[in-house]
């Protein structure tokens, strides 16, 4: 049985969610502002805002006085409650399991790793039940959603595993699983999906329409954001980037051949190398040529999909990350050689961005998906 909830974020219409996110994304902010920048009036600002400062969740800040020409009354900027609720996020590896507790704004108030002795769906499922009830503890009064990313596809609607290649799953229903076993409110969603949307709200894309997260390591994966929104495709699978085919005939798990992930990520590098992947990289930054021809394949697979995503979608800019990044200097000049070969005109002045995360963060990107539940009520 779900236990009974106090009253949650009243997001009751379009303007009530558009006046609570700019204020989580952007704020402090003040009304004026927040109509400035969302075209509301500064009336249904008012009215929207209301209920959230009612609630908890909103507060006016101390007034900020105005000087220069027209300036007029004090503005009184809205800000988030920060500790009004608190969510709770996985990431689920293959070997570990990686537990935050986030507050309102997915500032992370507490970190656990739980080892993963197996991938079987009821060890993992009773193992992530014992780490979500070691964090949640202190929180349980004001913690009531769980998110969890897993890698592969994923059915978010259905809280379903259609496909994780690296657990070798196959049509789990996670979220109803993990729903029972913990009592919360489950979010699902791909790791790089979850990753995308914490850069969204509280990163690297904050304040901008469109973007594109990629990721470097175990698999290669891509969450992309169009006019403000996760594409997520008429499937749930968009962003596919590893399995962009740029080789010739190399064969990925996935079935098909010359896929980016078969050139570029952490296991095709070990076996193309013929060594453990820290072997790899020292023997690469020491010169090796042999090595250093591997990493510099990848990076020009890597820079050949990067270019066909961003000649089809056009983002403003490119965030890479994941585990991959720590050899970043090994294949960077390959990857920038051949986006800039292959990208289209003006695309080739699209910005790359290094953003170096931990898995804490990909946890806090899944807190940040049940974060983004409030507004689907």
């Amino acid at each position: 049985m779900a236990a009974t909830r106090p009253q949650r974020a009243p997001i009751t219409s379009p303007a009530a969610a558009t006046v609570f996110s700019t204020v989580l994304t952007q704020g402090p902010v003040s009304r004026v502002e927040v109509g400035r920048r969302t075209g509301l009036s500064s009336a249904a600002v008012t009215k929207a805002a209301r209920p959230f400062i009612e609630a908890g969740y909103l507060e006016e800040l101390t007034s900020e006085e105005r000087t220069g020409p027209g300036a007029g009354r004090p503005a009184n900027p809205l800000a988030i409650k920060a500790d009004r609720e608190f969510f709770l996020g996985v990431k689920i590896t293959d070997d570990d399991l990686i537990g935050v507790v986030c507050d309102l704004r997915a500032q992370v108030r507490v970190a656990r790793h739980h080892p993963l002795t197996s991938t079987a769906v009821p060890d993992v499922v009773a193992a992530l039940t014992s780490l979500v009830a070691d964090l949640i503890t202190p929180y349980r009064d004001r913690a009531h959603c769980l998110g969890v990313a897993v890698s592969g596809d994923v059915d978010q609607t259905t809280g379903v595993v259609r496909y994780s290649p690296f657990l070798r799953w196959h049509d789990v229903p996670l979220g109803d699983l993990l729903a029972e076993a913990t009592g919360l409110a489950v979010r699902l969603e791909n790791d790089v999906k979850a990753l995308t949307v914490a850069e969204q709200w509280f990163g690297e894309g904050v304040g901008v329409t469109s973007f594109a997260l990629v990721t470097v390591g175990t698999g290669i994966g891509c969450g992309l954001v169009i006019g403000g929104r996760l594409v997520t495709g008429a499937h749930g699978v968009a962003g596919e980037l590893g399995h962009v085919p740029v080789g010739d005939d190399q064969p990925c798990h996935c079935g098909g051949t010359g896929c980016v992930e078969a050139i570029a990520s952490t296991s095709a590098i070990v076996a193309r190398a013929g060594m453990p992947m820290a072997e790899a990289v020292a023997r690469a930054r020491s010169g090796d040529p042999a090595v250093r021809a591997v990493f510099a394949e990848a990076g020009h697979a890597i820079g050949l999909a990067l270019a066909a995503m961003a000649n089809l979608v056009g983002p403003e800019r490119i965030v890479v990350s994941g585990e991959g990044v720590a050899a970043y200097d090994l294949f960077e000049e390959h990857v920038r050689k051949a986006f800039t070969a292959q990208a289209f005109g003006a695309v080739a002045d699209c910005l790359l961005i290094l953003r170096p995360l931990p898995f804490e963060e990909w946890a806090r990107g899944a807190a940040a998906v049940s974060i983004q539940a409030l507004f689907r009520h």
